[in-house]
């Protein structure tokens, strides 16, 4: 995806087998997708928590935040109530997200990559950043949506 693209039009289930419309989920408000490897895992399980921690500065500034890995609704869903997270996160299980998204593997394809889209109001991509490590991405996000206020 470059910059101004529209998110894509997808629909993934959710930690409690909802499906979440992607597009619609954009609509009105900025919207945060996070990528992440893998559940219980200790990078993403801070990044998830980060983003936990965080919440409410995002619904502060209009953002909504889901998290995408290619882990069943199970584990999504035993790890979103192990940790208390407050936003969705959906199961890719066959890609069709990470494809769409274009997100990368990292560690020379061993891992899938973690990479954030921040979207805005009108489903427009207005910023993405990839790092491996998972602390960066909260304080890049809110840095964005505080400029595009």
């Amino acid at each position: 995806m470059k910059l101004g693209d529209k998110i894509p039009t997808l629909t993934l289930k959710d930690q409690d087998g909802r499906e979440v419309d992607l597009r619609r989920k954009a609509e009105g408000n900025s919207l945060v997708v996070f990528f992440y490897p893998k559940d219980f895992t200790p990078g993403c399980t801070k990044e998830a928590c980060s983003f936990r921690d965080s919440y409410e500065e995002f619904r502060d500034l209009g953002a909504e935040v889901i998290g995408i890995s290619s882990d069943s609704e199970d584990s999504h869903s035993n790890f979103s109530k192990r940790y208390n997270l407050p936003y969705p996160i959906l199961s890719d299980r066959d890609k069709k997200a990470r494809n769409a998204f274009n997100v990368k593997p990292s560690l020379l394809g061993l891992l899938p990559g973690r990479e954030t889209f921040i979207f805005n109001d009108k489903a427009e991509l207005i910023h993405k950043f990839n790092s491996m490590s998972a602390g960066k991405h909260i304080p890049e996000a809110l840095a964005v949506l505080k400029r595009n206020q």
